[in-house]
């Protein structure tokens, strides 16, 4: 049994933002980290991943849907996001293999929150949402077949950090490292026994300044402008993601 974990999740290839998450004090002595899917997807997605695949067995991963679209599109299937079509190309066979042989879930017992499966969209479907205020209802819909030994689920996907109760369990959302939606910094999660939502803060006028720089996306100082800058509010985000609540 594990005593502490540091979720990381939605990075989306912001490599400055990653970084500034895995100096953290509690990061660097948590006993593993894990991943809960969107790693690459974005400005520097090569960087992200030699960094994180270089730290080991210490980190777990989980895929999550824009990782599996960079597969996808380099076999030939379209992607509607640009900067995520644009990752896809730059990605190597070993960057392909490492997101293509990802698992859709990971599970590890955590002291103080028991059985812990880590997803990313929901456990059934990586792009299922679910939100803070989801409907009762509709939580005992999506975790229908879930082992009832599970007490803790983790999700990521909406960019939005929140921790609630639903039927007996708790469902964690660490919120998202790259592209925060309702306010900057680099947003992730520290669990164990307890669960505790972390922000760190970080230098976002270099981090612009510095993506602008290194990537080759040709509007990679807009998208870091908006993206690190948490330009879309989480009320924007949630009147966007309600319809896929099912409301």
């Amino acid at each position: 049994m594990l005593s502490r974990v540091a979720v990381l999740s939605d990075v989306h290839g912001v490599l400055p933002a990653l970084e500034a998450v895995l100096a953290e004090p509690d990061v660097r002595a948590a006993e593993r980290i894990v991943l809960t899917g969107d790693i690459a997807a974005g400005p520097q997605p090569v960087e992200v991943l030699e960094l994180l695949a270089g730290m080991g067995d210490r980190v777990f991963w989980v895929r999550g849907n824009a990782d599996r679209e960079l597969v996808e599109h380099r076999r030939g299937q379209p992607c509607d996001d640009a900067i995520s079509a644009w990752a896809a190309e730059q990605l190597g066979p070993g960057h392909l293999d490492l997101l293509d042989g990802l698992p859709r879930s990971v599970r590890l017992s955590l002291r103080g929150l028991g059985d812990v499966l880590f997803c990313h969209g929901t456990p059934r479907d990586d792009e299922e949402v679910v939100l803070v205020d989801s409907r009762l209802e509709r939580w005992q819909e999506v975790f229908g077949d879930l082992d009832p030994d599970v007490r803790t689920v983790v999700c990521g996907h909406t960019h939005m950090p929140f921790a609630r109760l639903a039927h007996g369990r708790m469902v964690i959302n660490p919120g998202s490292v790259g592209m925060p939606y309702g306010r900057p910094g680099a947003h992730w999660a520290l669990l164990g026994p307890g669960v505790e939502l972390r922000t760190t803060e970080y230098d976002i006028d270099a981090a612009v300044a510095r993506v602008t720089r290194d990537c080759g996306y040709p509007d990679a100082a807009e998208w870091a402008d908006h993206y690190l800058r948490a330009r879309s509010t989480d009320a924007e985000a949630l009147a966007v993601f309600g319809p896929r609540d099912g409301r």
